[in-house]
């Protein structure tokens, strides 16, 4: 069992490189190295960061004084990292999607396994408290879950001016980059899964303005997808990354026979439960929760609001403790980094078809992660 504290290193210097890095630091590891394919830039990353050392990406994953490999880079480049870095005998948490495809998320989270190397996907909406509480009521009651409703909506990318490289990635954007989200938690939430879908994609800019002038976009802006479930029920959900002024709604509707149950990310700090006598809202806080499955998530006080920092935090805590021995509860591992690029897999051959397409179903993951 490791009992000094643990040495990250992190491949990746954008906006997610410094979420990853703050959430090392608040659970007691290190980042010791930075690594990027601009040698300059990952130098001045460390330097703003006070990482101490600015490598490439093979240097990173070679370096014996690295524990654990974070994956924060462009999609296309998970797999070939994440191989090396689990050959290296490095435990990995690599950004989502796992991989452009389900077969070669497949592959490393197989690699994964055979190495016996921790590894995690940030799934981190799963770590907000009124989630936790969500999932134990509904399971705790055996409240039958008929109906599923939401979205997940930002506006990043509304104006045509807006670029960014994931719009000439391959394969799937808006749905593989944040409708993943959305699936993730609605299956951690109910137990359910998705069986069968029907999506359409959309695309609000045929082509978008880059530096290099005017550039074709491959990709889709939205996605509009119902579905199925194992258990019975049918959802419907709608993706986008253009939605003037929504900056990062996910928000989800849970309806029992009972009782409802919404989640808003933008406002998380409350859970939303309804019935036919009226509705009520169950604040997060260790004197409201009636569920001990909530309170290891609970950091601060009621009306201290806990949010997405936060949440990566607890999705470090988790990863930090399964490397020390311990068991966790709900860790995404690689396995569900598998399932979202099979639900990717089916939204694209739906969106392409036009018929409604039967998801793959994944097998059991073999991770020290209850």
């Amino acid at each position: 069992m490791t009992t000094r504290p643990l040495r990250s290193g992190i491949i990746g210097t954008g906006f997610m490189g410094r979420v990853h890095t703050r959430a090392v630091r608040s659970v007691g590891g290190v980042v010791v190295a930075y690594a990027g394919r601009d040698a300059e830039r990952t130098r001045l990353a460390a330097d703003e960061e006070n990482v101490p050392l600015a490598l490439t990406p093979e240097e990173l994953i070679a370096h014996p004084d690295v524990d654990l490999v974070h994956i924060c880079t462009p999609n296309a480049q998970h797999v070939p990292l994440a191989l090396a870095a689990i050959a290296a005998g490095k435990h990995v948490v690599c950004e989502k999607p796992l991989a452009l495809t389900a077969d070669d998320a497949l592959l490393l989270q197989r690699a994964a396994d055979d190495a016996g190397v921790v590894n995690a996907v940030p799934f981190v909406y799963r770590f907000y408290p009124t989630v936790r509480e969500a999932k134990a009521r509904i399971a705790d009651s055996g409240e039958r879950i008929w109906l599923a409703h939401g979205h997940y909506l930002q506006d990043w990318l509304s104006e045509q001016s807006s670029y960014n490289w994931r719009v000439t990635d391959a394969g799937s954007r808006a749905f593989a980059d944040i409708g993943v989200h959305w699936c993730d938690l609605f299956e951690f939430t109910t137990g359910h899964r998705i069986e069968r879908l029907l999506a359409q994609s959309s695309r609000l800019h045929d082509t978008r303005l880059s530096d290099a002038g005017e550039v074709p976009v491959s990709t889709e802006d939205g996605v509009t997808m119902i579905f199925h479930t194992d258990r019975g029920a049918t959802g419907s959900v709608v993706i986008s990354q253009a939605s003037p002024g929504r900056k990062n709604q996910l928000w989800m509707s849970l309806d029992g026979e009972h009782r409802s149950y919404a989640f808003d990310q933008e406002n998380p700090n409350g859970l939303w439960i309804g019935s036919t006598a009226g509705i009520s809202i169950i604040p997060k806080g260790l004197e409201t929760a009636n569920h001990a499955a909530a309170a290891p998530y609970v950091t601060v006080p009621s009306g201290h609001p806990q949010g997405y920092q936060d949440c990566f935090g607890l999705f470090m805590r988790d990863v930090h403790s399964v490397i020390k021995g311990k068991v966790v509860n709900g860790l995404p591992t690689f396995a569900d980094g598998v399932r979202a690029a099979q639900l990717t897999d089916a939204v694209i051959e739906s969106s392409k078809s036009g018929h409604w397409v039967e998801v793959v179903p994944t097998r059991q993951p073999t991770s020290r992660a209850a």
